[in-house]
């Protein structure tokens, strides 16, 4: 009995329609743990930088790689993660994903060389990302709909949680127990995910059946029971036209087209047994639902409503590839991401040249964190409230964080260093809680191919994500000067700008294209209809007129005429 109930608590939840909460809740806090254990934990490992740097003898590009390395396995392997999760579910990758994420941190702490924490933390942690994130952030969705927008928000938050947590706690830590078993602190840490895995319940939506009045329960006839109905009219017409002949006057030489009471008998008797056949046709096919089919007719009954079951999805769908909104927004994503990693990695090294203590620059992170929270929270809110396009919000956003990117440039004051941090932290807040999720809107892709569209979207942004903080590590190493990191950011944001923008109109074009397409379809299909009945009923008139006893009447009149 314990087992069947762990099995039923573990198993998937039913629902009617979306619930919009229940154990959505549930997930939505697992999901809060998963983002203070993957982008959280990423985000943090600026703390370390310096210290990986002395430790082996690197330059700031070389060590930017292992960030780099792991940002692009993060995203790249997200069709993986996708075709995993189709295909074993959420629940068992998650999981597998949370033991490599804990695996490759605490043996990144025994690594020694740079070479060899490419491996640990760039490969195998980045794998684990990978499996984690995505699976998590997709069955969230699944379980809100009116909701969506501010508890992906509020549950993305983690993120800015565990920076503004992790980045004062591990300077403070590294202090007395040295970087290495820090880094085996935030792996234990890590391994949190697996348990979260065992909470991600997958959620099936099963409308209630309707149920009408019993006016309403008379269904219409088949195919077969109209094509009768249509062929004793025709008898009906037939007999109409004989009957005019036999009782009309042959010298006025009109003809009657009404039928005789006989016949007028015989079409009400047959109408009448045609729409009793209907009847029994209809209790019969109820009493079939109610009484259990034979092994033949089961078959049978399979074959005939396999087209109505809902397909399994695609374990790796590309399809979404045609679709023009999704290509700008596919680009908009790609370019973003080179301003996601870099700031955090390199704005304690950025506050430490401008004149703050150590302990100080650290807080610059803290800051961050802090105001990315208020981003993720009010972002959530003013989306589920706004009346225009939310793509238009977001744009807006980003445009903002493209201006505080070029602003860290020119600061070099205290206060300036935190209004920037405090600035791009609550922008950044609201492009990275929304920028996955806004892809079940329909301004882009539609929760339909919300699941295939996130891997293939996450996937295009491996590129920016491994060539993001490399390309600022050069930017420092060239010109000796942290705030040049920030330049290739700020460009970065600028051309991913551009491209959301240009989602708006290739919806708009794209859905404009389809209902032409659909018109002219209509249309063509009204035309071929209209000229198949035209010529059914011709033909019908000339079969009906040759073999009418009328012509043969009048052909035997003329032929008497003529002798």
């Amino acid at each position: 009995m314990r087992m069947l109930k762990s099995l039923h608590c573990l198993g998937p939840n039913v629902y009617p329609e979306v619930p919009d909460g229940g154990w959505g809740w549930v997930v939505a806090v697992a999901f809060f743990l998963v983002e203070v254990c993957t982008y959280g934990s990423i985000k943090s490992l600026g703390v370390f930088l310096q210290d990986i740097m002395d430790e082996f003898g690197e330059s700031n590009s070389r060590v930017s790689w292992v960030i780099s390395i792991c940002v692009f396995i993060f995203t790249f392997t997200a069709p993986l993660s996708t075709l995993l999760s189709n295909r074993f579910g959420h629940r068992p990758v998650v999981m597998m994903g949370g033991f490599l994420i804990s695996l490759g941190t605490i043996t990144s702490a025994f690594t020694s060389s740079i070479k060899e924490m490419y491996i640990t933390i760039g490969i195998v942690s980045g794998l684990g990302y990978c499996l984690t994130f995505l699976p998590t952030i997709t069955i969230v969705t699944q379980y809100f709909s009116r909701r969506r927008a501010l508890v992906t928000s509020a549950s993305s938050s983690g993120e800015a949680f565990a920076v503004c947590a992790f980045a004062p706690a591990f300077t403070t830590l590294k202090g007395h127990i040295g970087w290495r078993y820090c880094l085996v602190v935030l792996g234990m840490l890590q391994a949190s995910v697996i348990g979260c895995g065992l909470l991600l319940r997958p959620v099936i939506i099963r409308p209630k059946p309707v149920k009408e009045d019993n006016e309403s329960d008379r269904e219409p006839l088949s195919l077969k029971q109209l094509e009768a109905i249509y062929e004793l009219e025709n008898e009906q017409t037939k007999t109409s036209i004989s009957s005019g002949v036999s009782q009309g006057s042959e010298d006025s030489g009109v003809t009657s087209l009404s039928a005789s009471n006989g016949d007028l008998r015989t079409a009400g008797a047959e109408a009448k047994a045609l729409m009793e056949f209907g009847v029994q046709d209809k209790e019969g096919q109820e009493q079939s639902l109610s009484t259990p089919p034979t092994p033949v007719e089961g078959e049978l009954s399979k074959v005939e409503a396999g087209p109505l079951q809902p397909s399994r999805p695609k374990l790796l769908d590309f399809s979404v590839l045609k679709d023009s909104a999704f290509i700008w927004y596919s680009l908009f994503g790609l370019f973003a991401t080179l301003g996601f990693f870099a700031p955090q990695l390199y704005i304690i090294e950025l506050s430490k040249s401008r004149g703050l203590e150590p302990s100080m620059a650290s807080y610059m992170l803290s800051v961050m964190a802090v105001a990315e929270i208020f981003g993720r929270l009010s972002i959530g809110m003013v989306l589920n409230k706004v009346c225009c396009r939310k793509t238009l919000v977001l744009l807006a956003c980003v445009v903002l964080l493209c201006l505080v990117l070029v602003a860290f440039t020119i600061v070099w004051e205290f206060w300036g260093l935190v209004v920037c941090c405090a600035l791009y932290g609550y922008f950044m807040g609201t492009v990275g809680s929304t920028h996955i999720p806004m892809l079940a809107e329909e301004d882009v892709v539609g929760i339909e191919k919300m699941a295939s569209s996130a891997g293939v979207y996450v996937f295009i942004q491996s590129f920016a994500g491994l060539a993001g903080p490399p390309l600022a590590g050069v930017l420092v190493d060239v010109t000796q000067n942290y705030g040049a990191a920030f330049y290739s950011c700020a460009v970065g944001m600028g051309i991913s700008a551009i491209c959301l923008a240009l989602v708006g109109p290739a919806k708009s074009g794209m859905c404009q294209g389809q209902s032409r397409n659909k018109e002219k379809g209509k249309s063509s299909e009204n035309m071929e209809e209209n000229m198949t009945q035209d010529n059914d009923q011709q033909d019908f008139l000339e079969v009906d007129l040759d073999d009418s006893p009328v012509r043969r009447a009048v052909e035997q009149e003329n032929a008497v005429n003529v002798i």
